[in-house]
């Protein structure tokens, strides 16, 4: 993975470039086809902007963050790519097959866990309840 760091009208130091660095391992773990990432950093009066875009085979995913502070904003910037590179990943991943053998066993497992409890639990038998009326009403006739 190759990572672009631009800064506008902020200088990079290395600590922020071994930071941004470390936080783009993250998103390394969960998905490994990422091919370059562009990352800007910039400075508006007192809002810091972390943005970058990722290039992945097949599509381009995009997100920023503004805080006060540069890291904060860099680490807002993480968690949203992390977001869409995972839900990226599992509109890519092939729903056939082993997903249909994977739902029909959360079912069986669910059904014999409601099964289970059913059984487990006693009858409750309420005395207070019996089939008499609560009032009864005067004949008209």
């Amino acid at each position: 993975m190759q990572i672009n760091l631009t800064g506008h009208h902020v200088d990079i130091t290395e600590p922020l470039k071994g930071y941004v660095d470390t936080k783009f391992d993250r998103l390394a773990r969960h998905f490994d086809d990422v091919i370059n990432v562009h990352v800007i950093l910039s400075v508006e009066k007192l809002r810091q902007k972390a943005e970058a875009t990722i290039h992945i085979n097949g599509a381009n995913v995009f997100a920023d963050a503004v805080h006060e502070d540069m890291y904060a904003a860099i680490d807002g910037l993480i968690d949203k790519l992390d977001r869409q590179v995972i839900k990226y990943k599992e509109k890519r991943k092939s729903h056939r097959g082993n997903g249909q053998k994977a739902v029909a066993e959360t079912q069986a497992e669910q059904e014999a866990a409601l099964a289970a409890d059913t059984l487990a639990q006693e009858p409750v038998f309420d005395e207070a309840l019996s089939g008499k009326p609560l009032a009864q009403e005067p004949n008209r006739s």
